[in-house]
């Protein structure tokens, strides 16, 4: 009996210590896995995640509406009354069918041309990812300049969209009058493939602000080629008015002067809708240098003060610049004038100081009316509404003094670096302003190369295929009625 006792407390405590291993075990294994869930989830709620906010949403699709209106109907009756009254309705159409085009060939094909990663070709041009918007859904989001703040990527696209239809518009005052409407067709769909979408990949494309994190993270590798050389321009000195304004003169070079040129009066017929289409054009940039920003804060409303401040000193300049030379002020001067300052200060606008942006819109002038004046009336190219004297020169002048302006020793706001970012804000980077002056150099530069390249590539190609150039009876007539059948007004 005393046996058969022992045995069975034997086997009962046996089986009670493997158990009892069993569970201490189970339990370890279940705490540890508690602990680690536990942990990782504290861990991803410490981690920052990327946020929408509303405000910033709501005032990029303000803006983006304020650069329609630069277009039509700013730009559009602005370039209307600089020409003949008989070629009104044609300008017109030009401006508003460039734009359309390149809203259409935006969608396609330019917005992944300029806001992917190209691999191999990054440095000068995207890749085809986001041909036909592939991937752009109501979900998808695109970085802002600050770290894990984000927009709906549609509201991106839609902004930069209406970037790419003015520019290749701002080309079209310089073949004003004499350029058949076929051949403007062509060159919206070509001339924004060879150059508007490689300049603006080459300047705003880059990995994002979150990719600046951790600290000393190298943000310049898979950025376009200016970028990565630290140029600045906050809102296209370069990527548009740069580009456009070389276009701009090579096309009415390779077009040649409009009939009669310099033998008989061409005055614009309208000087009341040309200063209607330049207050608009001045409202509209609103939305183009401030939205330029992406976020609705600071940077945003010192955009806002420079573009009030140096276009008003531009305007000013131009007209006392008149009064010195002929003592008489005109009124398409102070217009020319206003836009003049709105080029010149866009590369500079969230960069500059209010001091700054007025002493910019001061000398931005007078270089403009040399170009304007002297040397179109010494080499006698028929830049028929200055858009190469304007935004050509007047862009250029800003893009070099940007890099002086930005500096806070001159009441500039500085440069962000984006190598010592972290998830809350980044640093600023230490240049001298000679420094990042000979920067922008460069960067005018490569944008004054490329597009002369690619527009004469394109303007030769019309000129030896369909053609560039009206009829000469067209011409005579006025564009309205030989290309469109109908007159802006009733004779």
């Amino acid at each position: 009996m005393s046996n058969l006792v022992n045995v069975i407390k034997k086997d009962v405590l046996g089986i009670s210590k493997k158990t009892l291993m069993l569970a201490l075990g189970f339990g370890l294994i279940t705490s540890l896995g508690q602990f680690g869930l536990a942990h990782a989830q504290d861990a991803a709620a410490a981690a920052p995640t990327p946020t929408v906010n509303k405000g910033d949403t709501a005032w990029m699709l303000v803006s983006t509406c304020f650069v329609l209106l630069m277009i039509l109907p700013g730009l559009a009756i602005f370039y209307g009354g600089l020409v003949r009254a008989k070629n009104m309705l044609s300008m017109i159409m030009q401006v508003s069918v460039t734009a359309a085009i390149g809203m259409i060939a935006w969608a396609l094909w330019g917005y992944s041309l300029a806001f992917t990663d190209g691999g191999s070709l990054n440095s000068f041009v995207g890749g085809t990812s986001k041909f036909f918007l592939n991937g752009v859904t109501p979900a998808s989001q695109v970085e802002t300049f600050s770290p894990m703040v984000n927009l709906p990527e549609f509201v991106f696209f839609a902004f930069q969209m209406t970037f790419a239809a003015i520019t290749a518009t701002l080309v079209l005052g310089s073949v004003a009058e004499r350029m058949k409407f076929g051949a403007v067709v062509v060159f919206a769909i070509l001339w924004p493939l060879l150059s508007y979408y490689p300049m603006a990949h080459m300047v705003w494309w880059w990995s994002g602000a979150t990719s600046a994190i951790p600290l000393g993270a190298d943000v310049t590798k898979s950025a376009g080629l200016l970028w990565a050389w630290g140029a600045i321009d906050f809102a296209g000195g370069t990527v548009v008015h740069i580009n456009a304004g070389i276009a701009a003169l090579v096309g009415c070079l390779i077009l040649g002067p409009r009939q009669n040129y310099r033998n008989e009066p061409m005055a614009p017929h309208s000087l009341t809708m040309t200063m209607i289409g330049a207050g608009l054009l001045w409202v509209g940039w609103f939305g183009f240098n401030a939205g330029s920003n992406l976020e609705s804060n600071g940077y945003a409303g010192l955009a806002m003060v420079n573009t009030f401040l140096a276009t008003a000193a531009a305007g000013l300049s131009w007209a006392l610049t008149e009064y010195f030379i002929s003592k008489r002020p005109s009124g398409l001067g102070f217009a020319s004038g206003l836009v003049a300052g709105l080029v010149a200060v866009t590369p500079a606008a969230g960069f500059a100081g209010p001091v700054g942006a007025i002493i910019l819109g001061l000398i931005v002038s007078p270089i403009c009316i040399i170009f304007c004046a002297k040397v179109k009336h010494i080499f006698k190219y028929d830049d028929s509404l200055d858009a190469f004297g304007i935004h050509g020169i007047g862009g250029i002048v800003g893009a070099i003094a940007t890099g002086v302006l930005a500096h806070p020793s001159l009441g500039g706001a500085g440069i962000v670096d984006f190598s010592k970012c972290t998830a809350e804000a980044c640093g600023a980077y230490e240049f001298t302003a000679i420094g990042q002056m000979i920067v922008q150099i460069k960067a005018v530069g490569v944008a004054i190369v490329w597009s002369a390249v690619a527009s004469t590539i394109v303007f030769g190609l019309i000129k030896y295929t369909i053609g560039l150039r009206a009829s000469p009876d067209a011409e005579e007539d006025g564009l309205d009625i030989a290309e469109h059948g109908e007159r802006a007004y009733h004779m």
